[in-house]
């Protein structure tokens, strides 16, 4: 098994969502040295405070799709492995589809070429769901068809492909981690980019009501986001990952109404919700076969829904974001 205690580890995107609790657990284990990268896009300095804290945190303001930068950044801090975790929400897609769409094929490309001439050794590489489109079938396991509905799922789509391909044909160290939906604390609260659970809970906080897209029963395998990062160093540790692609989930699927239901009985208010039109492209349906990642890296979901929502939200409130 590979150990990430004394590695140098970048993490793309790192003052995001996913990623800043990626730093917080690589700094536990005892990683020699943890950089991030972030343009702060949507990444947040308030999400790395903790990590600044320590000696061995590096941040670097830059976007890591341009090769020079990486390479500099890389030579520098002498890098082992690289966590990418970078990419635009899925929303972008209804506001720049272009480069909802390039990101994700664009950072792919530059670590590609990073990890082919050797300037860092293991790349896992986070891939998305919404890869896979609407379920054809249920659970779904790493051989359902990929069939994006938009321009950020395609990009996404692309990018495990170009990474998959490669790590086959030039025998590159690379893992591919697919994670479904993805909540908890740190996620976007603002804008048309926030997740449904802070805009929900913010929304019932200022007197209004929740709103619910299309009839409500559109549903997601929903996972709380420790849970995806211990299974993230799960796929490093685990070198049987190499080469190969990797739900995370729970294996439930949780529809909208339930999902509001409990943010709602969390915050004691029993008044009416709101339903507007289908959000245009959406999936109706994704829920994980993760019976791969229990055999490969002895992945196993930790956190129930109701805790986690629980979690979530007091969170937020804690630190008055709702």
């Amino acid at each position: 098994m590979a150990d990430i205690k004394g590695k140098n580890v970048l993490v793309t995107g790192g003052a995001g969502f996913i990623g800043s609790h990626l730093i917080d657990a690589l700094l536990e284990k005892g990683a020699s040295k943890v950089v991030c990268v972030d343009n702060f896009f949507l990444g947040k300095e308030e999400n790395i405070t903790d990590a600044m804290k320590h000696d061995n945190f590096v941040v670097y303001r830059d976007d890591c799709r341009h090769f020079g930068v990486m390479l500099s950044i890389m030579e520098k801090e002498k890098t082992d492995v690289v966590f990418n975790m970078a990419t635009i929400a899925l929303n972008y897609s209804f506001f720049n589809p272009f480069d909802a769409y390039m990101v994700n094929v664009e950072i792919a490309d530059t670590l590609l070429k990073l990890l082919k001439t050797g300037v860092f050794g293991t790349l896992i590489h986070t891939s998305s769901s919404e890869s896979y489109g609407t379920a054809r079938y249920s659970p779904m396991d790493e051989e359902h068809p990929t069939d994006p509905t938009t321009p950020y799922a395609a990009g996404k789509a692309a990018a495990d492909l170009m990474v998959h391909s490669f790590s086959k044909v030039l025998d590159l160290d690379i893992s591919i981690i697919r994670p479904f939906n993805n909540y908890g604390p740190r996620q976007n609260a603002e804008g048309p980019l926030a997740g449904i659970i802070p805009v929900t809970a913010k929304r019932i906080k200022n007197g209004e009501k929740p709103v619910i897209h299309g009839d409500g029963e559109q549903t997601r395998d929903f996972i709380y986001v420790k849970d995806t990062v211990r299974g993230l160093l799960l796929a490093y540790e685990n070198e049987a990952s190499r080469g190969e692609i990797i739900n995370l989930g729970t294996g439930m699927n949780i529809s909208m109404n339930r999902l509001v239901g409990l943010i709602c009985s969390h915050m004691g208010y029993d008044g009416e919700w709101q339903y507007d039109s289908d959000r245009k492209s959406d999936v109706r349906d994704l829920c994980a076969d993760i019976t791969k990642a229990k055999k490969l890296i002895g992945f196993e979901p930790m956190t129930g829904f109701e805790q986690g929502i629980k979690e979530t939200l007091d969170w937020y409130q804690n630190n008055s974001l709702i």
